[in-house]
C-alpha cells in the first residue's frame, strides 16, 4: 500500500474538503490502532511528501480526461465532478435541486465578495435601491456572514463572504476572483456618514441643581437665630409635650407656638 492510494482513498470516501494536516492527522491516528508496518511506515509521512502527492494526483486525473478532478480551494482539497458532466448529474438530486440567485442577488453578492467587509449601507449606495430582502436571502443561503461593526457613527454591521461561498464557487483565496485586483482599485460610491447629534445647552435654570428642602429649613432658622448657628432651640422632629404642633415649625416660621388653654372639669 503506498502513499498515494491511501490519499487517494481518503479523499474519495471524505464528504468534505481535506487539508494536508488532515490527511496527516489520519495517517498518524490509524497507527494507533495497527500494528503492520506499512501503517506504521505511513504514519512518519511529511507533510511536503503530501502536498507533492495531492499535486501528482490532479495532473494525473487532468492528464487521463477523467469525469472528476482534484480541486483545492480555500476549505482544502476535494474530489469533484467534471462541470461539463453536471446536467447529468442533476437528475440524480431533483429534490436538492438549488435554486438559482436572482440577479440582483448575485449583483450584491459580487459587491461584497470585492469590497468586503462592508455595511450594507455602501451596498446600497452602490446599487442605488435597498438590499434587505437580497442580504437576508445570501444570508440564508450561507454566502455572507455578519464580520462585526464599522468603526463609524452609529456603527453598522460588516459583511463579508463566508467558506460555503469559497467552496461553491471553487476558490482557493479571493485573489483568485476576475479581475480581483483591477476591481478593487475602481472608485466606487459610499454611503454618507450619519451625522452626530449636537451637544444641546442648558439653561442656568435646568443646569442648577434645586435646593434640597431640609438646607432650606435649616437657612430660614439660621437668620432667626442670633448666634449664627442656624440651630433651632429645639430637635425639628421633636414636639412640645404640651402642644399638638411641632416645635421646631414655629421657630422656622419666626411666630411664637400658641400656648394651650386649660379646661375646666365638668362635673
Amino acid at each position: 500500500m503506498t502513499l498515494t492510494h491511501v490519499v487517494e482513498a481518503l479523499l474519495f470516501g471524505s464528504q468534505k474538503p481535506l487539508l494536508p494536516k488532515d490527511i496527516l492527522a489520519a495517517l498518524k491516528f490509524a497507527a494507533d490502532f495497527s500494528s503492520e508496518e506499512p501503517v506504521i511506515a505511513l504514519s512518519k509521512t511529511k507533510a511536503a511528501a503530501i502536498g507533492e502527492v495531492l499535486a501528482e494526483l490532479r495532473a494525473k486525473y487532468e492528464a487521463e480526461g477523467r469525469a472528476f478532478r482534484l480541486q483545492e480551494h480555500a476549505g482544502g482539497w476535494q474530489l469533484v465532478s467534471d462541470p461539463a458532466c453536471a446536467v447529468w448529474l442533476r437528475q440524480l438530486y431533483p429534490e436538492t435541486r438549488p435554486t438559482r440567485l436572482s440577479a440582483p442577488a448575485l449583483e450584491t453578492l459580487a459587491i461584497i465578495a470585492y469590497r468586503q467587509p462592508i455595511t450594507r449601507a455602501d451596498i446600497e449606495a452602490v446599487r442605488g435601491v435597498a438590499v434587505d430582502g437580497v442580504m437576508q436571502t445570501l444570508l440564508d443561503r450561507g454566502l455572507i456572514k455578519i464580520a462585526g461593526r464599522a468603526e463609524v457613527p452609529g456603527r453598522p454591521l460588516l459583511y463579508e463572504t463566508t467558506q460555503s461561498f469559497m467552496e461553491h464557487f471553487g476558490l482557493k483565496d479571493l485573489d483568485e476572483l476576475p479581475n480581483a485586483g483591477e476591481l478593487r482599485r475602481i472608485e466606487l460610491p459610499k454611503a454618507e456618514p450619519a451625522a452626530e447629534p449636537a451637544p444641546t445647552k442648558e439653561s442656568p435654570s435646568e443646569s442648577a441643581p434645586a435646593p434640597d428642602a431640609g438646607e432650606a429649613e435649616v437657612s430660614a432658622a439660621g437668620e432667626g437665630d442670633p448666634s449664627g448657628t442656624g440651630a433651632p432651640e429645639s430637635p425639628v422632629e421633636g414636639t412640645d409635650p404640651q402642644a399638638g404642633e411641632p416645635a421646631g415649625t414655629a421657630e422656622v416660621s419666626g411666630e411664637s407656638a400658641p400656648q394651650p388653654q386649660p379646661t375646666e372639669d365638668r362635673a
